[in-house]
């Protein structure tokens, strides 16, 4: 990476991964809810991220919209899968202005931008820009997916990161890490600490959706899957200190 593309305070060099993008599903933004938002779970993420950015990271978000619309859940006979997803982007843009606000309210400026153009609601995406806020100090928060349908928010995640030369994608789950069963169906499946790409396809292990993971694969993506409700998750799994699966080229 060209370093004039990193001007970020001293000591981001120390890193393990100087610049991150990290994938919050809208699920986790609904904390002990059945639906939408739930304000402290909000807070505590928006504070995890700022405390990653104060130790010199920086930090990119690509957040879902699954707790107020999923375009494939509502997609059938009478709404089209085209349209069901357009609706679920514009959901991701409602929960990225709620994590913009809460990021600032912690203490670290933060911009929301979104693939589908919105201006008097937040910035359009576009790759230079948001490179600039990053090397500004701002958290961004990327809404909209890719902003065509048919793509989830794991592969929206993997392109953005790709596009802004992030050294590691951090993906925020329920689960501790990848396994080679679902543990809460399998009292046995294994947890993996580290894994090649190459690993990851021969075990056929579910890191992340086809189309994402052989993204991932092909920019050369460190992949790090944890557990978001554990306290600082984020940042632990950006510092190399929390419990977590690393899964590299």
């Amino acid at each position: 990476m060209d370093d004039s593309d990193r001007l970020g305070p001293a000591g981001a060099e120390t890193l393990p991964y100087p610049r991150v993008l990290v994938k919050v599903s809208g699920e986790a933004l609904m904390g002990p809810e059945a639906f939408g938002l739930h304000p402290p779970t909000v807070s505590a993420i928006a504070r995890d991220l700022a405390a990653l950015r104060e130790r010199g990271c920086e930090v990119a978000v690509v957040v879902g919209g699954g707790n107020i619309l999923r375009g494939a859940r509502v997609a059938g006979e009478d709404l089209a899968r085209a349209t069901a997803d357009n609706m679920g982007m514009l959901a991701t843009v409602m929960n990225a202005l709620a994590l913009e606000q809460a990021v600032e309210k912690a203490g670290v400026p933060a911009r929301s931008m979104s693939a589908i153009a919105m201006p008097t609601v937040c910035e359009p995406y576009a790759r230079q820009q948001a490179l600039r806020h990053l090397r500004r100090g701002r958290v961004v928060v990327l809404a909209g997916g890719t902003g065509n349908p048919y793509f989830t928010t794991d592969t929206g995640a993997v392109l953005r990161a790709a596009e802004l030369e992030c050294d590691a994608v951090l993906k925020a789950t329920n689960v501790d890490g990848v396994y080679s069963a679902d543990p809460k169906r399998d009292p046995n499946a294994v947890r993996f600490a580290r894994l090649t790409h190459d690993e990851a396809l021969a075990k056929d292990l579910k890191v992340m959706d086809a189309a994402a993971f052989a993204l991932a694969r092909e920019a050369a993506l460190s992949i790090i899957v944890f557990a978001v409700q554990e306290p600082s998750s984020i940042t632990a799994a950006a510092i190399g200190e929390g419990r977590a699966t690393i899964v590299e080229p």
